[in-house]
């Protein structure tokens, strides 16, 4: 068995004597690079005037890391423009957003070539690549073209809209056909693998047959859906040891006596957060016995601070948040706390464990991990009840939650009222489902089974608990019409040409 290669945009490198991340990519990849060795390969996270045109290496705990800085210019196209303000909001449903710069989106296929230069005197013959998230689509066309021969994978993290969304990016059929150069494309969701489908088939004009597959030429590109997990008992012991910490301790003194409702994530648009504060709102004036007994914790870490959108949702928030203040604050009360920074892991397992109601109402995610490490954190014997947003990829597998529409202000507060009086014995049936069913699927289970499927090994071997949660889908077969078959040959020479694929 040959080493796996991981690449990824950034490559958390632990420092010399600590721990690898907890938590992410890193818990996923962990098992899946013992045994075997590994290289993980991406952007340092540094952008310079003049970086060094080096690859920097390191090697801590049986991996391999290798790192490479962006110049300043390159991080401005690649990262915080092309990929962040033009394929992030599209993937999202989110094209009012969406701002194109042609001279960003080859900035976006410079750096990609980049990286399969510097990737490819790193390989050898019997790896396995496994290529992460939006930032690297073009990589697998880049390596087939420099002549990788390798068994490549391609995971992609974020929701995966059908064509009528995808198409409205110029360059879609590009960024599609890169797709042909992998031997497995992996989503979420069925619903995303359902967007994949369609917009290969229209996006390419090629046939994507029973199971999920894309034939061209000599390469076959398998489409599969593989739902990212949690270390569900890790979490859950975290939670339970971190309820009793000094710092959780004061912060449940500080409630006297008041629910809990959280919420947690980054601060990015497509998390609804200030839809989340109306429905808050909403709570409080549509039913006032919740006045002075509930208070919400909204903690969201800042990022792409670059980035004009971000600005604006931030400065939208706090006017929210101080607005509910505003209107219905107590002196010994303030409805609303909002934490704008990150939190350390520990401490929001102790805050999830400890509150009645579980926020989670994204408008798009691709899985959203905070819903099942809250339902994780929870004490099994006075489950919190999770509030969840229809449009994260989780709400797939959790139907035990309080499903909602995020853009429903009214409908998500009179959710909120369910969750802060539903009696004790429906609240542990609801997280006793839910808890098992995380439990079925670990995020080590997720890397083994994508891994299995792009290695050649049958999804159908592996226990039937993790083959259902592969959620392997059947779609439709989608031909193209005789009248189109001239223009398909036409296609299949320009894919051949992008894939780095023989036409012979």
């Amino acid at each position: 068995m040959g080493r796996l290669v991981v690449v990824s945009n950034r490559v958390p490198v632990p420092k010399r004597g600590e721990a690898p991340a907890a938590g992410g990519l890193a818990v996923a990849l962990k098992d899946a690079f013992s045994g075997r060795g590994g290289l993980w390969f991406g952007w340092s996270g540094t952008a310079s005037e003049e970086p060094a045109d080096l690859v920097r290496h390191a090697r801590r705990g049986g991996v391999d890391y290798a790192v490479i800085d962006l110049s300043r210019r390159a991080y401005d196209g690649f990262y915080a423009g092309y990929a962040n303000s033009a394929l992030w909001p599209m993937f999202h449903f989110r094209l009012g957003l969406l701002s194109y710069d042609r001279d960003q989106a080859e900035c976006y296929r410079i750096v990609n070539r980049r990286y399969a230069d510097k990737l490819m005197p790193l390989l050898r013959p019997d790896d396995t690549i496994w290529v992460h998230d939006y930032q690297m689509i073009p990589l697998g066309a880049e390596l087939r073209a420099r002549g990788s021969k390798h068994r490549i994978g391609y995971f992609h993290h974020i929701p995966f809209p059908p064509w009528a969304v995808f198409s409205a990016m110029p360059g879609a059929e590009d960024l599609i056909r890169d797709l042909l150069s992998y031997d497995l494309v992996g989503v979420q969701t069925n619903r995303d693998l359902t967007g994949l489908i369609d917009s290969m088939a229209q996006g390419t004009g090629m046939k994507v047959r029973p199971g999920g597959e894309v034939r061209f030429r000599d390469r076959r590109t398998r489409l599969r859906s593989f739902p990212i997990a949690i270390a569900t008992q890790e979490f859950a012991d975290l939670a339970a040891e971190s309820v009793k910490t000094p710092k959780v301790q004061r912060f449940q003194e500080s409630l006297a006596g008041r629910s809990l409702v959280i919420g947690a994530e980054r601060l990015d648009y497509t998390k609804g957060l200030p839809e989340r504060l109306r429905a808050f709102g909403a709570l409080l004036e549509g039913f006032p016995e919740h006045r002075n007994r509930v208070t919400y914790l909204q903690i969201a870490a800042r990022s792409r601070e670059d980035v004009e959108s971000y600005k604006d949702l931030k400065r939208e928030i706090e006017t929210l948040a101080g607005r509910i203040n505003g209107d219905y604050s107590e002196a010994d009360w303030t409805p609303v706390r909002y934490v704008g920074r990150a939190q350390p892991r520990d401490l929001l397992a102790g805050y999830y464990r400890m509150a009645q109601v579980g926020l989670v109402t994204p408008l798009r995610d691709g899985m959203n991990l905070v819903a099942k490490e809250y339902v994780a954190a929870q004490d099994p014997e006075d489950p919190g009840v999770l509030v969840l947003s229809r449009f994260a990829g989780a709400a797939e597998s959790m139907p035990e939650a309080l499903l909602v529409n995020p853009l429903d202000a009214v409908g998500t507060a009179e959710a909120m009222n369910t969750a802060l009086v539903m009696p004790l014995q429906e609240r542990r049936e609801r997280h006793a489902a839910m808890f098992r069913r995380l439990g079925e699927n670990s995020v080590q289970d997720w890397a083994k089974d994508f891994l299995n499927v792009l290695e050649g090994k049958d999804p159908a071997e592996a226990p039937p608990a993790r083959a259902a949660a592969l959620s392997v889908f059947q779609p439709r077969v989608i031909e193209r019409s005789a009248s189109t078959s001239s223009e398909s040959s036409s296609e299949e020479r320009e894919v051949s040409q992008v894939a780095g694929l023989s036409t012979a």
